[in-house]
């Protein structure tokens, strides 16, 4: 049974190559480790540890687009420079990702000479071989992370801004429209709706420095730490300075933007 009351989808985000800039969709198919495509590339340094923003400044700011169909990925760097090319297997490494080790193999081409020229440091790009292995909690089988606009706005009267603090820099996959600030919090351990998905929010997100910067530039502009620390640390939460929540697919299904989001009865 339904609750009598829906919630919206607001935005559908995804990133090819994670840590990368992301993407919105309009629409995307929820599978149990998430959305096919979804952090599918990662970058490892030379001695094949992982690299994301925390170690590697303003990243974010690179766009990569990738067609599954045809294999073929594009790199566009903040000047405006461009690589691409078809992706093409090469060694098999094992990549350390938040704690689980993932099999992938090194892409290839000439993306690793552009990423080494573009951060200053010596870059290899890889494809994770399993589905899903690129989210930051694969080991939960979180597939689905939920933010929504409320508390979007709550974070920015708490910083005292004059304009809405950009959804793009917490990297969430769906967002939600209409709901009151944190009201995702209260969806843990309880089924949700989403368009043709049925999901279960089993924990918080916790935040990190990536989330200080501006997903254009990758300049840092907002201590999005200090003040979550702030007002939200005295709230319970699963991880330190949460904002947003996490949670595994129940049951697959299409979303697309504007879809309604509804808690389900017991």
């Amino acid at each position: 049974m339904w609750k009598t009351w829906v919630v919206k989808v607001a935005w559908l985000y995804v990133a090819p190559v994670k840590s990368l800039a992301i993407e919105e969709r309009a629409s995307v198919y929820i599978k149990r480790h998430g959305v096919d495509g979804d952090r599918e590339f990662c970058l490892i340094g030379a001695e094949g540890r992982l690299l994301n923003g925390k170690r590697l400044g303003p990243v974010n700011a690179i766009r990569a687009r990738f067609d599954a169909g045809t294999s073929h990925l594009e790199l566009r760097m903040p000047n405006g420079a461009g690589v691409e090319g078809v992706v093409r297997a090469g060694e098999a490494v094992v990549v350390t990702i938040y704690g689980h080790s993932a099999p992938a193999h090194v892409v290839e081409g000439p993306w690793a000479e552009a990423l080494t020229e573009e951060i200053g440091r010596p870059i290899r790009l890889v494809r994770l071989d399993r589905a899903g292995d690129g989210v930051d909690r694969a080991t939960k089988a979180a597939g689905v992370t939920l933010l929504s606009r409320g508390s979007l706005e709550r974070l920015a009267e708490e910083a005292s801004l004059d304009a809405p603090v950009d959804p793009r820099r917490f990297r969430m996959l769906i967002g939600i429209e209409e709901a009151s600030p944190h009201e995702e919090d209260g969806w843990i351990s309880k089924r949700v709706r989403i368009g043709e998905a049925v999901v279960v929010p089993g924990g918080n997100v916790g935040r990190c420095v990536v989330t200080t910067m501006d997903p254009d530039t990758g300049e840092s502009d907002l201590d999005t730490l200090e003040v979550l620390a702030r007002y939200r640390g005295s709230t319970w939460s699963s991880e330190p300075l949460a904002f947003g929540v996490w949670a595994t697919v129940e049951h697959e299904g299409r979303v697309a933007l504007g879809d309604n989001i509804a808690l389900l009865e017991d």
